[in-house]
């Protein structure tokens, strides 16, 4: 169902995605359907091995379905070239890894730095963007340190302030809050919730933990490589 107020930025048609292993084919994906609204906070949810990084590179265009589609704003990615999916993850879609891919030399700041000059952002702007994404993930007062200066909650944190510093539409996070403690995870999604309200971002985002899925305006339960009825 669509949500008054949204729009269906990523839908997912039969989509199937097979491995080689050894001499037979690895079916990791058997037939997703699903979609994700913008300005709404959709998880996947299952245990490990259940399909759900898999599906979540498909979203993003750092792979290709076997079968069927997977479409970006009504658009195919499967068809697109290599450089046009380049173009489209660098300006409209943000990623947020397991490893919080910092640089470990440059500042928190520079590296939510890094992000606009990857994605074209006039230099002018970047102070004020800056400022701005640090104080959503509450780490101001931190803006100076390295990453081997922060602890675990604050890296991630840095991380997604990269992620989101280039206004994507989306943004996919893998497991953002796997490393880090009960109380630390909360915050993590309680900075997602804010960014959804007030930058109007769409996050989709893969998770085992049962005590975040109260958080989600949208959940889709994986078993197996499909999709299931919650």
């Amino acid at each position: 169902m669509t949500i008054v107020g949204s729009e269906t930025l990523l839908e997912v048609r039969g989509v199937r995605k097979s491995f080689r292993s050894g001499n037979r084919q690895l079916e990791v994906l058997k037939g997703i359907e699903m979609s994700v609204e913008s300005r709404r906070l959709t998880m996947l949810r299952g245990r490990s091995g259940s399909g759900k990084t898999t599906l979540l590179n498909l979203l993003g265009g750092l792979d290709r379905p076997t079968e069927g589609e997977v479409l970006f704003r009504g658009l195919p990615l499967q068809q697109w070239s290599d450089k046009r999916l380049t173009v489209v993850r660098r300006k409209e879609i943000g990623f947020i890894f397991q490893s919080f891919a910092l640089l470990p030399l440059l500042t928190a700041r520079e590296n939510v730095e890094l992000s606009l000059r990857m994605a074209g952002i006039p230099r002018a702007e970047w102070k004020k963007r800056v400022d701005r994404c640090l104080e959503l993930v509450g780490l101001t007062k931190r803006a100076f340190h390295r990453p081997s200066e922060l602890s675990g909650g604050e890296q991630q944190r840095v991380a997604i302030a990269k992620a989101i510093a280039h206004r994507p539409r989306l943004l996919l996070a893998d497991e953002p809050t796997a490393e880090l403690d009960t109380l630390m995870a909360a915050r993590i999604i309680e900075a997602f919730r804010e960014i959804v309200e007030e930058e109007r971002i769409a996050i989709c985002m893969t998770t085992h933990d049962s005590t975040l899925w109260g958080a989600a305006d949208v959940v889709y339960q994986m078993v197996d490589g499909r999709i299931v009825p919650d």
